[in-house]
């Protein structure tokens, strides 16, 4: 599923993502998953957080475009994920609701987006088709609490969606009834922040053009197998959050010494 890189591409022509991550005190979730969407081959990444994480977010992630969230986005992107850090305030419920009423239909929610979304009644009627959800158990069960035995299968299909539940052999539920298990991952990936970098793979891969399909399986397995690089490197009980962003690049090269394999 790996597309070959353009030789003659720019940073144009390798996608502009959006994120809208970071809430005061919460700028490490937005620079995990925005170091991620950067390491997984994106062009160009645009940072919508709040005022208080701008010095900081351009001293750790001097690659992207930094928006605080008072000011308006003037252009389309090609791809959008929300959550990370957002925090549940009133305004963070205020940004989720303007990003659902632009009909982006590149969109990946996770985090405090999902958190949000099991605060708004008939949440799943508000998505646009092929939004990319990655809740774990957790916030599944929050987002489904009317419904205990919710199905992700079901709402998968009935909504249009792609869901995303993490964990062990993380599950990829799509909207034709597919069901995909992910191989790669351990339990060190248990830890702080391994879903905002999961968000910023997604977030990268969309933004290139892959099919929703595609993003979805070939993410979870590279964020997935850069964490085994890292067990395997720094043991399961030392890995971190960062250590996954660190090691995306051995992941990608994986892939591409077994193209040359075959």
């Amino acid at each position: 599923m790996l597309k070959m890189r353009d030789p003659e591409g720019h940073k144009g022509t390798f996608g502009h993502g959006l994120l809208v991550a970071g809430q005061k005190g919460m700028a490490g979730a937005a620079i995990l998953s925005a170091r991620a969407a950067l390491r997984s081959g994106m062009g160009k990444l645009t940072v919508m957080t709040d005022e208080f994480n701008l010095p900081i977010m351009q001293v750790a992630v001097p690659e992207a475009v930094i928006l605080i969230k008072e000011q308006k986005a003037e252009q389309r992107f090609d791809a959008v994920g929300i959550g990370p850090g957002l925090g549940q305030s009133d305004e963070a419920h205020s940004l989720l609701m303007d990003t659902l009423r632009g009909e982006q239909q590149r969109l990946i929610i996770d985090a405090d987006g999902l958190n949000l979304l099991a605060q708004t009644e008939g949440w799943p009627s508000l998505l646009p088709k092929n939004t990319v959800l990655t809740p774990h158990p957790l916030e599944w069960q929050r987002m489904t609490a009317s419904n205990p035995d919710a199905d992700p299968a079901e709402y998968a299909q009935r909504y249009g969606l792609y869901i995303i539940l993490k964990g062990h052999a993380t599950h990829v539920f799509t909207p034709q009834g597919t069901v995909f298990v992910n191989t790669t991952g351990n339990s060190g990936m248990a830890t702080a922040g391994s879903g905002d970098v999961l968000t910023g793979v997604l977030l990268s891969l969309l933004a290139q053009g892959y099919a929703h399909e595609q993003a979805c399986r070939l993410g979870v397995w590279l964020h997935g197998k850069a964490g085994d690089i890292a067990a395997e490197r720094l043991s399961e009980e030392s890995l971190i959050a960062s250590d996954i962003v660190e090691l995306l690049p051995a992941a990608f090269k994986e892939i591409h010494s077994t193209e040359n394999r075959i």
